[in-house]
């Protein structure tokens, strides 16, 4: 009898032991479950560090970790998953020809074809401040360039007009600050106020200095305007569709 008690014994202690072990096992799997289910992040397959971002030729330091962050942040701000409509490659697709030949024209870099975008999203509504059309020129701004404002017309909703203005205008900052990346930063914000933080931080390097929020992501959102009209499935747009331009935008042609 103590034979068999000692057999039956250890055949229980082993099918303990072996229980044991494999709750044991399964525990140490789990981790490595729950790990797997887990939603993957949205990633860019165009935004990588190694990338060459450039504004009007002039290359962007994104080995500079302020800078990448700050990229890689308006990126996102402009992708697909974020903005959920495909408006701006339509308007893009219909206004880029009138102004790309202008900009060309004038000696304009390609590139700023692309502030329409960020200053008014190419629709021709007017600012709290009173900036109107396309490339939202303020009246005493609009009539110093050659745009005439006033007694029922205004030319700032002239798609060609306000083009050739902007142009002008955008010209006369690259003379001043002879770098097209704080022209348009300058034409952000002025060229006054722009002179005095060059003069107050003794920096003329728009990367490395301190500004207000809008003029200081301004020329990242016309980089991220950029990646996004030219290679817009890397963002997650869908292939734009056709869409006919509004005929206040063709006004005073």
């Amino acid at each position: 009898m103590i034979k068999k008690h000692l057999i039956t014994c250890s055949v229980m202690f082993v099918l303990v032991v072996i229980s044991v072990l494999a709750v044991s096992n399964t525990s140490a799997k789990k981790p490595a479950v729950i790990a797997s289910t887990r939603p993957t992040k949205f990633i860019f397959t165009e935004a990588n560090p190694t990338d060459d971002y450039s504004f009007a030729n002039e290359a962007i330091p994104v080995n500079d970790k302020r800078v990448d962050r700050k990229l890689r942040r308006t990126l996102i701000q402009h992708d697909y998953h974020t903005i959920q409509s495909n408006i701006l490659q339509v308007k893009a697709e219909k206004l880029f020809p009138i102004i790309e030949p202008i900009l060309k024209a004038y000696g304009i870099p390609d590139d700023f074809k692309y502030i329409p975008l960020v200053e008014s999203g190419l629709c021709c509504g007017k600012s709290p401040k009173g900036a109107l059309g396309i490339w939202q020129f303020m009246p005493g701004t609009a009539r110093t360039y050659g745009l005439k404002v006033g007694h029922g017309r205004d030319e700032r909703l002239s798609v060609i007009k306000s083009t050739v203005a902007a142009c002008k205008y955008i010209k006369e900052l690259y003379g001043q600050f002879n770098s097209w990346t704080l022209a348009a930063a300058a034409y952000n914000n002025g060229e006054i106020k722009l002179q005095h933080q060059i003069n107050k931080q003794n920096e003329d390097n728009y990367f490395r200095m301190h500004l207000n929020h809008e003029t200081g992501v301004y020329v990242y959102k016309l980089i991220a305007m950029k990646e996004i009209i030219s290679k817009p499935a890397s963002y997650g747009y869908k292939v734009a569709y056709t869409a006919a331009i509004p005929t206040q935008w063709m006004a005073y042609n």
